[in-house]
């Protein structure tokens, strides 16, 4: 159970994400161009277009789609149908070249979400900002088309199904429209409210517009209100065999959502009235149905908000000396200075006026072992810890008892140990090569004292000089010697000396592996620790 719950969730949240992808086209960077594309398809009724014939009414409808090419134009209407606003059609093709059959075979239809979604899209653009009339007449032709309908359905034998459509369709269309309207004045109402910058004539054009023609709507809604849910009370018990009848009269499309052999599965969206939900959402708006209150006490309460608002801008009008509480022209004057001030001299306004000064730069620093590139964003950076008392009280003062000094004495002692065991392991490693010298043919170094050799030998040949060797002619160049490659560690006594020599060749053993030297000799030395010039004992090895 809890399974096919959660399979029937995804289900819906993949069809809910696909509907949204189909607006993506509004906000894409090329906006304009799809939306000219999609009025192209708005504008015909079950056509389906190929690209020369999408160009042409661009070019006959001008704007910023005119001038796309054959291969751009392509490439947007293949992202619309990615997105679902259009669909693929097929057609038969006639074409009198290659080129003009690949521009022609892919033919496009509108589907039926993008065609709404334009049609949403275009009125948007067409009247956003206007202020809406409320049909407020509306009203009282839903109301009479209830009480009409509550008699005629009360009537023995009931109404003609017929004359029952016709009177469910107009009344639903009445009452639909008058809604609307509602809503979408009151939203002009509210973002015109919001403002804090109404001047005297402003003031006052809202002021009449608010108490004369909001008070007539809000007079006619209370007035008619309680007659239409007294209709509808009436009403409410024969709905369920109304719409039944209404169904066996005209089924409509809902055959099409039948299940049954031969049928395919569809959903139908009914015609406003032909639902239970319909009447249920009517109901609603008049009468508080679920606890939440009906729309009518919030077209109350909204009116007693707007009242309210124009109360506070007539305050602070009073309150202002000059008899006005707007700023516009004082932001004005200040837009004006910034326009024409240099550089610099914006900035000393801006910093005058607002009071912008420099942000102050707490300087906490990340964590010791986390490394941030110089690149990194501050957006996708990590977060540095800001201590509470910095936080909450902007100080780094500590408070209460401050902790004892952690002991790291232990520590200490463990790291002077183990610095002690690499001094006596490498010293063991130079007594070794020392002892060792002139029988590296037949004895086997440990890896430390290879390590410490290799160090030397790296160390050596990095300080060599290399000294040119002539041929026997005196001219030619037969090679190169080395001169003067050598390197020591004082404090280990030990010194090593390398020459080049043809022929020679050198084996050391170890337990790493046999490294093998071509053409090197190598000399091992100890370095007196006295200072009385005894003499360096060398050793050759070969």
């Amino acid at each position: 159970m809890g399974a096919s719950a959660s399979g029937a969730g995804q289900d819906c949240d993949e069809e809910a994400r696909r509907r949204l992808n189909a607006y993506t086209y509004l906000s894409a960077p090329e906006r304009l161009e799809h939306v000219a594309i999609m009025r192209v398809f708005c504008g015909t009724l079950l056509a389906d277009l190929a690209v020369p014939d999408i160009m042409a009414k661009l070019r006959q409808s001008g704007g910023s789609a005119a001038g796309l090419d054959a291969d751009t134009l392509t490439v947007r209407l293949e992202q619309l149908v990615t997105w679902g606003n259009l669909l693929r059609s097929s057609h038969t093709v006639k074409a009198s070249s290659i080129s003009e059959y690949q521009r022609s075979r892919s033919r496009y239809q509108l589907s039926k979400l993008g065609e709404r979604i334009q049609r949403d899209a275009d009125g948007v653009l067409a009247e956003a900002d206007a202020a809406r009339e409320v049909s407020n007449e509306l009203l009282g032709l839903v109301e009479r088309g209830l009480r009409e309908l509550a008699d005629l359905v009360t009537t023995p034998g009931g109404i003609e199904p017929q004359n029952g459509l016709e009177r469910i369709s107009t009344l639903f269309v009445q009452f639909s429209e008058f809604a609307d309207s509602i809503r979408d004045f009151y939203a002009y109402l509210g973002q015109v409210l919001s403002r804090y910058d109404l001047d005297s004539a402003e003031y006052q054009g809202f002021k009449e517009l608010l108490l004369d023609y909001v008070e007539a709507i809000t007079e006619d809604v209370a007035f008619r209100a309680p007659r239409i849910s007294a209709a509808l009370d009436t009403l409410w018990p024969h709905i369920p065999a109304l719409l039944d009848r209404l169904d066996a009269h005209a089924q409509g499309l809902t055959g099409l959502s039948a299940q049954g052999e031969g049928r395919l599965e569809v959903r139908v969206q009914r015609s406003r009235g032909r639902e239970l939900a319909d009447w249920e959402g009517l109901r609603g708006w008049f009468r508080d149905t679920d606890g939440q209150g009906s729309q009518v006490e919030q077209l109350r309460d909204a009116t007693l908000r707007a009242l309210q608002s124009l109360l506070a801008n007539a305050k602070r009008m009073l309150r202002s000396a000059t008899g006005e509480m707007s700023r516009r022209k004082d932001l004005l004057r200040l837009a004006r200075w910034f326009d024409e001030a240099a550089p610099q001299d914006a900035h000393d306004i801006a910093v005058a006026a607002f009071g912008l000064y420099g942000a102050r730069h707490l300087g906490i620093p990340p964590a010791t072992d986390e490394v941030v590139p110089a690149y990194t964003s501050w957006w996708t950076g990590p977060v540095v810890e800001v201590p509470v008392a910095l936080r909450e009280r902007g100080s780094r003062a500590q408070r209460g008892r401050a902790s004892a000094v952690e002991d790291h004495s232990a520590q200490k002692e463990r790291l002077r140990e183990a610095a002690r065991q690499r001094a006596t392991a490498r010293a063991a490693a130079a007594d070794e090569l020392r002892s060792a010298s002139g029988r590296f043919a037949v004895v086997r170094l440990t890896s430390a004292a290879l390590g410490l050799l290799l160090e030397l030998l790296a160390t050596a040949l990095g300080n060599a000089q290399l000294r040119r060797r002539t041929g026997a002619d005196g001219e030619g160049t037969a090679g190169f010697d080395l001169d003067s490659a050598s390197s020591e560690d004082a404090e280990l006594g030990i010194r090593l000396t390398v020459r080049r020599t043809e022929g020679t060749r050198t084996v050391l053993d170890s337990a790493d592996g046999d490294l093998l030297l071509d053409d090197l000799e190598l000399k091992i030395g100890r370095i007196s620790a006295a200072a009385d010039g005894e003499a360096e004992a060398e050793v050759s090895v070969s």
